[in-house]
């Protein structure tokens, strides 16, 4: 079916699978940022309810290592705050994305809509262009 499109046409088509392409990575990695995000701040309130006193570890590739109550909550806030940007960071990409998407398409439509022989495709089209 795209053998009889216009190569403006094949082109739309494909930067639109690119973009679907990208739009689908951007919101696997948000999916993830956002879930190791939430595991985050579960454990930064859990240690909340922690006495500053109970001995910690922490997980350093295949070893636990100690560490101390002031080091893992220093450590956990930063990485909520850091994953917190990145979540914020890639909903607008994800956004962004999506535009491009419809506008991509709406433009497709118009050429497609617009006739096939125009090559101009723009507002000097026939007269009764809304239809028969």
């Amino acid at each position: 079916m795209q053998g009889n499109l216009p190569p403006e046409a094949q082109e739309k088509i494909e930067e639109l699978q690119d973009l679907q392409e990208t739009a689908q990575q951007v919101a696997a990695q948000k999916q993830q940022a956002e879930t190791t995000l939430n595991e985050s701040q579960t454990a930064l309130e859990a240690l909340d309810d922690i006495d500053e006193d109970t001995e910690m570890y922490r997980e350093v590739g295949e070893l636990l290592v100690s560490t101390q109550y002031d080091d893992a909550y220093e450590n956990l806030e930063e990485k909520v705050e850091s994953l917190e940007v990145r979540v914020e960071q890639l909903g607008k990409q994800e956004e962004r994305v999506r535009g491009q998407f419809e506008s991509l398409q709406q433009e497709l439509q118009q050429m497609l809509q617009g006739g096939a022989g125009g090559a101009g495709g723009g507002p000097m089209g026939p007269g009764g262009a809304g239809g028969a």
